[in-house]
């Protein structure tokens, strides 16, 4: 028994370029839709719980920026401007889901109570241990240069 190959599209008279480019923008579509599932903002299609996996996320994400920089100069303008939306709204997906993800850590936080008016605040482990060295370079690191 021999197996048959299915058409890969469902006109006829459809010219190869046609066909890959439906092909990319598949690939496209897929991939960034994989990104957005990981990131918690659509549901699984089999389980329809939603997933957060930043890492999963960021694999995908990055799948589409190497195909921006491998197919650079070799795309049509509606697959170029395609790529380039994806890669937009799956980056902005991204920095929403981090953003979320920290506004869900700060609500769970415990309050800290305010220092009284007369004892000066505790300082949090992490700067008791900071040297005036360390805390100069800090400041180093973070200055706007213009």
């Amino acid at each position: 028994m021999t197996p048959t190959n299915p058409p890969t599209d469902a006109r006829p008279n459809a010219s190869r370029d046609e066909i890959m480019a439906a092909h990319f923008a598949s690939l496209v579509m897929q991939t960034a839709q994989m990104a957005v599932m990981l990131l918690g903002q659509m549901p699984h299609p089999e389980t329809g719980q939603t997933v957060t996996d930043f890492e999963g996320a960021r694999m995908f994400i990055d799948q589409l920026e190497m195909l921006e920089v491998k197919t650079k100069g070799n795309l049509s303008k509606d697959e170029e401007q395609l790529l380039k939306q994806s890669l937009v709204g799956t980056r902005m997906a991204f920095v929403d889901a981090i953003e979320q993800q920290g506004k869900g850590a700060q609500a769970a936080a415990p309050a800290v109570p305010a220092p009284v008016a007369d004892q000066p605040a505790p300082a949090p482990a992490s700067e008791a241990a900071a040297t005036p060295a360390a805390d100069d370079e800090s400041r180093k690191k973070f200055s706007k240069k213009y």
